[in-house]
Formats: structure tokens, sequence, C-alpha cells
């Protein structure tokens, strides 16, 4: 006989306005003890406001909140996390400024008096080391120093480190997007350790698998509105992208024999990894889509980053053609903050925008609306600022900045962070549309899956390239021996 679970949140007919934008519109939603919910949809769909508005950090234009059958009439993020709810939002969250230590009494209070720091430090490193061990993360470090993956690694980490107040639910947005293959599975591992002691999980991904294997139940949000509640054994992954209403995509790899068929161009790119002269050597040609493959943080960015100034690089980087970045933290790395959507495409084709010794404003827009519709970038005015966007959407800008331009090299790092299913089919289909075109691509991905696109793979491990398969030597096993293995 099974045991009836209860209510730990419901929320019943919940809207959030933004002007004239309705990002949720009637929203019914309820977690119970000891359950993962899988809650999914493309980007603006409204997954983000909701999980704000249960986290405290949004307050509903309408509609109710109640905890544990308690109806909140003040609802906020310090009531939230008294009654013990957490969450990881897609946008970390951390002060960059303050070391890890620091960064974890600040969702602790009662960490006060003296020794504070060394309670705090061992804290995160005790859930550290509990949720992915051998993180390789010293409490001292400062947040800004670390990649993007270790700070991924300590919000976290953090979400579930437990003090005075309970723990009940933690809402985790997108966890994954920024770990490899391996660290994404011992967080996975860990929810559900951690929903089988009766504590539940809210998990947001565009990574259909990790829903489909992870989840109790999933919530499929369309347009600021819930479309479907099932147990996740009932869904697959047709059923899911069908019902967010991505039609019947389908990824369109090229075919062995196209691989065969495709004749290397003049050369675009040549660099070694690290300081090493007689490491694998990274070649691309002209129309090739090169992967980056290996645990996060092991010199991927760091030699996309030398390949985009190669000027400084010196001696182990030859660069032949202009050269755009996508950017996978585009927090810090991508976006320009303070201007509008269309302004943050068009930086990377000034000298096509002028007028003259002036930006033509017309030109700007012409631009900016072409790849609105291209890109299906979801915004009711490109002149918005850039930070009305849903994390996923502001990724296509940042897609949109670098294929509108000049640029023939095209560098990649991680970029498909927070996108949803639907727009990265459409984005692979760019990418090989363009390498067709002759385009090179150069893509740092932690998602395995990608490298199918690709034509040959360099596996990192320690700043160092360790391998180099074919497409058809590609498997995850085969990417994740290498990336444990020295450099030969």
């Amino acid at each position: 006989m099974s045991v009836p679970r209860s209510n730990i949140v419901r929320l019943d007919g919940v809207e959030k306005h933004f002007g004239a934008v309705r990002a949720l519109d009637g929203v019914d939603f309820q977690v119970d003890t000891g359950e993962c919910i899988g809650l999914v949809g493309h980007n603006g769909a409204g997954k983000s406001t909701l999980m704000n508005t249960l986290a405290g950090t949004l307050a509903p234009s309408r509609g109710r909140i109640a905890i544990r059958g308690t109806v909140e009439e003040n609802y906020s993020v310090i009531r939230a996390q008294r009654l013990g709810i957490r969450c990881v939002f897609q946008e970390l969250s951390l002060c960059p400024n303050l070391s890890v230590a620091e960064n974890t009494r600040v969702n602790h209070a009662s960490l006060k008096g003296f020794g504070w720091r060394r309670r705090s430090a061992a804290l995160i490193s005790a859930k550290l080391d509990e949720i992915f061990p051998g993180h390789g993360i010293d409490p001292s470090d400062v947040v800004s120093d670390l990649s993007i993956g270790k700070r991924q690694m300590v919000e976290v980490a953090r979400a579930f480190t437990v003090t005075e107040a309970p723990l009940d639910l933690v809402i985790l947005d997108e966890p994954t997007s920024s770990l490899d293959a391996h660290t994404a599975g011992q967080l996975l591992a860990f929810v559900r350790r951690f929903v089988e002691t009766g504590k539940s999980c809210i998990l947001i991904s565009h990574l259909l698998g990790e829903i489909l294997d992870n989840a109790d139940r999933i919530v499929v949000m369309r347009d600021g509105k819930v479309v479907a509640i099932d147990n996740a054994s009932s869904f697959d992954r047709t059923r899911l992208v069908t019902t967010m209403g991505g039609g019947n995509h389908a990824e369109k790899p090229a075919t062995r024999a196209e691989t065969i068929a495709k004749q290397a161009g003049p050369q675009r790119v040549r660099a070694r990894s690290g300081r090493q002269t007689d490491s694998t050597e990274l070649v691309a040609h002209e129309g090739e889509i090169i992967g980056l493959a290996g645990l996060a943080g092991h010199g991927q960015t760091e030699l996309l980053l030398s390949i985009f100034d190669a000027r400084a690089a010196g001696r182990n980087v030859e660069v032949t053609a202009p050269v755009a970045l996508v950017a996978g933290d585009r927090q810090t790395d991508g976006i320009f903050a303070q201007w509008s959507i269309g302004k943050n495409i068009g930086i990377r084709s000034l000298t096509r925008l002028r007028n003259g010794l002036l930006i033509s404003p017309r030109k700007e827009n012409e631009m900016a609306e072409a790849w609105k519709k291209k890109i299906g970038i979801r915004t009711p005015d490109m002149n918005n600022n850039i930070l009305s966007l849903s994390g996923g959407n502001q990724q296509k800008a940042l897609f949109a900045r670098a294929l509108g331009s000049d640029a023939r090299i095209i560098l990649m790092d991680d970029p498909m962070r927070g996108v949803d299913i639907g727009t990265k089919l459409e984005v692979y289909d760019l990418i090989r549309d363009e390498a067709k075109a002759g385009r090179t691509f150069l893509w740092y991905t932690t998602e395995t899956d990608e490298l199918e696109h690709c034509d040959r793979v360099y596996v990192f491990r320690s700043g160092v390239i360790v391998a180099s398969l074919n497409r058809g030597e590609v498997t995850e096993e085969k990417v994740i021996q290498s990336s444990f293995s020295e450099a030969s």
C-alpha cells in the first residue's frame, strides 16, 4: 500500500504581467513531497518566470500561492527560504568578488561570530564533495576566478546546504547547462538520492533526456500556460517536443557519405593548446565544423579565446580570416546589458551599418528585424533592452551577431546553454548551411550529442589536446575515456 504524498507547494491561477506582455497566464501548479518535477517548454514559455514567482523574487500580478496548505499573503525570498524553498537560477547569482565560503555565508545568517568563515568553508566543502566528487574547488577561491562550470557547481551545492532553515524543495533552472556529461551525471544522481529521502526538486532543462530519465512527473508550458501534466513514463521525446509546440523537427547531421565527400578547403585555423609545442595540433579548414570536447574547464575556452585574439597568442596560433565569438557565459562575455536587442546584434557589423561617418538607425533596424525573423527571437520590439529577453533568446541574439557579421570563422563557447530543443535544431541547420557556404566553425560543447554535427573532434584534458577523433569515431564513451587519459 503506497503512502499518499503531502503537498508542499500549490499555485492557483497565477498570472504575471510585464507591461503588455503576459508572461504567466493563469498557471495552476503543484509539487508534492518526494518527487522530481520536470518542467519543459521553449524559450519564453514562462518557466523561469514561474520559478521566480515560486522562489519569491517576483510577486504574482494575480493568483494564489499556498505552502503546505497555508496561503501566503506576503510571499518573498526570505519567506520562501524560511519555508525550505531554494532556487538555483539560470543566470547565476553568486557575488563574483567574494570567495566560495563568503558566498555560502550569504545564504546562512546563522553563520556568524568568531570562526564563521571556517564553518562556512566546511559547510560548502562537504556539500561539494557529496555532489561533485573530485570537483577541485577550494572554499577560499574567489568566484570570478572560477570557470562558469565551477561557478555552477558552487551555486548548486550552496542551494543544498542546510543550517537553521529547513530544506524541502530545490528549484534547479538549467543546472547542467555549463557542466560536462560526467559532472552533470554526478548532479542528477544526487538529485535522485535527495528525492528518495522525501525531499522534492523541480528540474528545468532543455536536455529532454535529462527530464525523461530523472523526473517523476512532467509539466509542459507554452506561451505562459501549462499545456500538459503527466507521469514521466507517459512521455517520450517525440511527445514532449510535439506538446511543447516543436512540430516534427528532426536532427539531420551529415551522413557518412557526405562527410567522406567533403573536400578540405584552405586552412583557416592552426593552433596548439597550452604552451606545449609538442601537443596535438588543431587544424580547421574552410567549410569544416570542428568540435572541442572533454571535461569542462580543461582548456577549451582558453584555446578559443587565444584564436579570437590570435595576435596576442603568439606562435601557437595562426588565423587567416575574420573571427566572431558566440559566448556561452552571455552575462559576463556576451551581452551589452544597457543596450537594445538590435544594438547587441549589430555591434559586430558596424562597418556595414554605417551611413557616412554615423551608424544608420534604418540599417540597424533592418538587420535586427531580419535576424528576429530568421532565428525566431521572441520579442514585440527589437528596440527593447536585451535583458527583457529570456536567457535562451539572449543567446539567439548572440548567434545573430556572429552569423550576421563578415566573420568567416565562428568560435562557439558552449553556446547552446539554456536554449530550447526547437531553437537548437534550427541553429544546427544554420550552422550546416553556413559551413557549406564556406564558413568555419570551432564548437566547444558539453553536450555529446552535438558532436555528431562535427567533422572532427578534439578532446581536451588539463589544457592539452589528448585525442583527435573523426566523425565516425565519436561516441560518448570514447570522449569520456579520452578525458581521463593522459596526452599521448
